[in-house]
């Protein structure tokens, strides 16, 4: 709206309602808290599922049981050590400041369920040793992990050794927010460490 005739959009105060001046404003001069909660969204990724596969070598496995043979065909199985890559997971999740292992189970049996505790991640990794030796001889760990940072995040780490041939050696969900740089972080250490290859 112009008075002159030209494309330049005038001030409303200069001929507009209080309201249009407001509007003016705000179209103008976008306010500090709009900009900032903009710039915290981007900051953040939420809900992810991650997956991958170790670089090791890989051979297939008749199921233990017919049942099994019948509904998931052959198995995969991947030549690593799970013991190591739990202690190496956990050490990820304490550099990328989760500090609660609430959960760890193997083979589909609890080992490890302390939800109420909010500092005992770096002691997990510690005491792993209580239950090593069923590390050692199992085939499937899982670990939950929660992450209480400016948003809460609870994390779900699935280390398969023997997996059908659809899924991965590792699978990550995170439920929730995480920043950005505290997931880079932890896949950057992953990665280091591990070596880890996508699908």
């Amino acid at each position: 709206m112009s008075r002159y005739g030209s494309s330049f959009r005038e001030p409303p105060w200069v001929i507009g309602s209080p309201k249009e001046v407001m509007d003016w404003m705000d179209s103008s001069h976008p306010s500090k808290n709009k900009k900032d909660k903009h710039k915290f969204e981007k900051d953040f990724l939420k809900n992810l599922q991650i997956k991958f596969d170790f670089d090791v070598k890989r051979k297939e496995i008749d199921p233990p049981n017919f049942i099994l043979k019948i509904t998931h065909g052959k198995l995969i199985e991947e030549d690593f050590d799970l013991l190591a890559t739990a202690e190496l997971i956990l050490r990820g999740l304490a550099k990328a400041k989760f500090r609660n292992t609430a959960k760890i189970v193997i083979d589909g049996k609890t080992f490890y369920e302390h939800p109420e505790k909010k500092s005992d991640l770096r002691k997990t990794i510690e005491d792993i040793s209580e239950f090593s030796s069923e590390i050692i001889k199992g085939k499937n760990l899982e670990i939950t992990a929660i992450l209480a940072d400016v948003e809460k995040a609870i994390a779900t780490i699935k280390i398969n050794k023997v997996h059908k041939k659809k899924e991965h050696s590792i699978d990550i969900k995170i439920n929730g927010k995480i920043r950005k740089e505290i997931y880079h972080i932890f896949l950057n250490y992953l990665n280091e460490k591990i070596g880890l290859k996508e699908p």
